[in-house]
């Protein structure tokens, strides 16, 4: 059996447990409860994750500031529900929100997940649709060399398109 994780500060058996994670390295802290009480870790009587949100805020000015107009919802009543009141809020509390969504994502707009063959019939489904309203546009203007270039250039991504999917059977 192994043996218990002793406190960081004091050796007694550590009972909470705290990992951070910053620049992709986890930080861990083990304390004990006595510990834990000291620093102000274990009182969860008004945690909220909305709390900590705010406080992990890297725009401070933007903490206790400004209402959403929509609803009349404020940072105070996020801070105290834990979510807001409509849509037009993430809107209202952008300042606030964009630092943290930052900091715990690639970014602050979610691309979702796409797989990669996916994508690449997408890249050459929009390719081909430039060059087919190229093409079009290149035949309206006479311009017969760029036409047959675009018509060209439309037969090979056809054919790639062809290589990207999988035999039916």
């Amino acid at each position: 059996m192994a043996s218990p994780l002793k406190c960081d500060i004091c050796d007694k058996p550590a009972t909470v447990h705290l990992t951070q994670i910053l620049n992709n390295q986890a930080h861990k802290v083990d304390l004990c409860e006595d510990c834990a009480r000291a620093k102000g870790i274990t009182d969860t009587s008004d945690f909220s994750l909305a709390d900590l949100l705010i406080k992990a805020s890297l725009n401070p000015e933007a903490i206790d500031s400004g209402t959403c107009e929509q609803c009349g919802f404020t940072q105070a009543d996020f801070k105290k529900n834990g979510r807001f009141g409509c849509p037009a809020c993430y809107d209202a509390f952008r300042g606030l929100l964009e630092p943290m969504l930052d900091g715990m994502h690639k970014g602050v707009v979610h691309t979702g997940k796409v797989p990669a063959r996916a994508l690449e019939r997408k890249s050459l489904h929009d390719r081909l649709a430039k060059l087919e309203l190229d093409l079009t546009d290149a035949v309206k203007s006479e311009r017969f060399e760029d036409a047959a270039r675009y018509r060209d250039e439309i037969n090979q991504v056809r054919q790639a398109a062809g290589r990207t999917h999988p035999p039916k059977s």
